[in-house]
């Protein structure tokens, strides 16, 4: 008698799910709309963006010829890369992603896939981000959307911004004897002996302190022109190298003014040489010594300079109020590169949107 009530109940339930899904002849047309007017910002960057420039480097991936024709074809590597920009942009997961584009209008719209087609699993997001590390190819695809960027009429302009931000990893759970021999650039012996523990190990990730708060991972060092606030330039390094060491690669030849701002971390003598033998006008902070305060002109001009310096911090923020704080779920620095080598990247296709959109 039970099992016949739960055979009955089950098969309402699978009634009333398909009567509800049944869609009308304009369900989904009105549906479509209503994301449109609550803001959905994905169509916009299908409309202001042409994917097509990604496909040359992208395409590189796939020049290994294949072992055998048999099986289903690869998925398109234009639409892999935009699931890599959707989960940057929302600091998904790829078991998260997997299930957002199942799950959400406006991704499988964005995407240019119907409901019947196949969506890439989370293997399958992963196994490319793996194929675009293993290629290189972040900084290229960078690159060509800052060619982009110039193309459509947003050069670097009115001077660039430094700054550098942390990005948090898993943290390791090592003895001292095995960070001292990390720090040392060699790999423990205990590991050496379990190599599934050694893969589960980012032995290049730092801990760093700021602000009295530890961090454990890397840093994404940017460099952003101070007109649009767009990401120009980044560095990726482990959390421990100090904001100071990478100045010199982040500086923007390209930038239509010399004027660089940067906060009282990146004064030091060799970097004001390096700006002056590039021919760059500084605008860093000061700041002050032992026995030796900043003076009131001294802290004028640092309150004049900040106004302008502020901007990079809208950057940082915006990232973090728009995916919210990345936190990497990869190992060594090479897949964190990439990670937030896609980050720099989303936020430059957001912005430009944005950006785009005011302009026209």
């Amino acid at each position: 008698m039970i099992l016949v009530m739960k055979i009955d109940m089950s098969q309402s339930l699978r009634r009333e799910d398909e009567k509800m899904l049944q869609p009308g002849l304009f369900d989904m047309e009105d549906r479509l709309r209503q994301l449109n007017q609550g803001g959905d910002p994905l169509p916009r960057l299908n409309a202001m963006i042409d994917w097509e420039l990604f496909r040359g480097d992208l395409e590189a991936i796939r020049d290994r010829e294949r072992k055998s024709n048999a099986g289903r074809p690869p998925f398109d590597v234009v639409l892999m890369f935009k699931i890599l920009v959707l989960q940057s942009l929302y600091n998904l997961s790829d078991d998260a992603t997997e299930y957002q584009i199942r799950d959400r209008l406006s991704f499988m719209r964005f995407l240019g896939l119907p409901l019947g087609d196949r969506v890439p699993d989370a293997k399958t997001i992963w196994l490319f981000r793996e194929q675009l590390t293993d290629a290189g190819l972040i900084e290229p695809l960078f690159v060509r959307f800052d060619q982009y960027l110039h193309a459509n009429g947003f050069a670097a302009r009115k001077g660039q911004i430094i700054d550098a931000s942390i990005v948090s990893a898993p943290r390791q759970r090592n003895t001292r004897e095995e960070n001292a021999t990390i720090k040392q650039g060699r790999t423990p012996e205990a590991w050496k002996e379990n190599p599934h523990k050694q893969r589960q190990k980012d032995s290049h990730a730092r801990w760093a302190k700021k602000n009295g708060v530890t961090y454990y991972g890397y840093k994404n060092h940017v460099c952003v022109d101070a007109k649009h606030k767009l990401i120009r330039r980044w560095v990726v390094t482990d959390a421990a190298v100090h904001d100071s060491q990478v100045f010199e690669p982040l500086l923007d030849d390209d930038n239509t003014c010399a004027d660089v701002w940067a906060d009282s971390a990146y004064r030091s003598p060799q970097n004001m040489e390096t700006l002056a033998r590039g021919g760059f006008r500084e605008r860093l902070q000061r700041k002050g010594a032992r026995g030796r305060p900043l003076s009131e002109a001294e802290r004028r001009g640092n309150r004049t300079r900040s106004k302008v310096r502020s901007r990079i911090e809208h950057v940082f923020g915006v990232q973090t109020m728009r995916a919210g704080g990345l936190l990497l779920r990869s190992i060594g620095i090479l897949r964190a590169r990439c990670k937030i080598g896609l980050r720099n990247l989303a936020y430059n296709m957001d912005r430009f949107g944005q950006l785009a959109e005011t302009k026209g």
